[in-house]
């Protein structure tokens, strides 16, 4: 399932709504991730003991607990450069 499948299927559940009942109702569907896949129950037991107000709530509760997998390539930026007086990462060619 990608991110924008999942937060359809959060928009479709009825808030308020706890960490707990969210991962019973949804947890079984899989995350399709860049490096992986995860079910959205692990995804939202890491959101703690969390009562969801609304769909956006959980869709952002859900974004910020997501693991490495979602990662692309770590420490990777072409946008920021290395501040002055940190060992940033060697460039990579590609």
């Amino acid at each position: 399932m990608t991110l924008q499948k999942t937060d359809d299927l959060l928009a479709e559940q009825s808030y308020p709504v706890t960490a707990e009942e969210l991962a019973e109702r949804c947890g079984e569907h899989e995350l399709t991730l860049p490096n992986g896949a995860e079910t959205l129950e692990a995804v939202i037991e890491r959101c703690g003991e969390e009562t969801f107000e609304s769909a956006f709530d959980a869709q952002q509760s859900v974004y910020s607990a997501l693991s490495s997998k979602a990662i692309g390539r770590k420490g990777y930026s072409d946008r920021d450069p290395t501040p002055m007086g940190v060992d940033g990462h060697e460039p990579l060619s590609f």
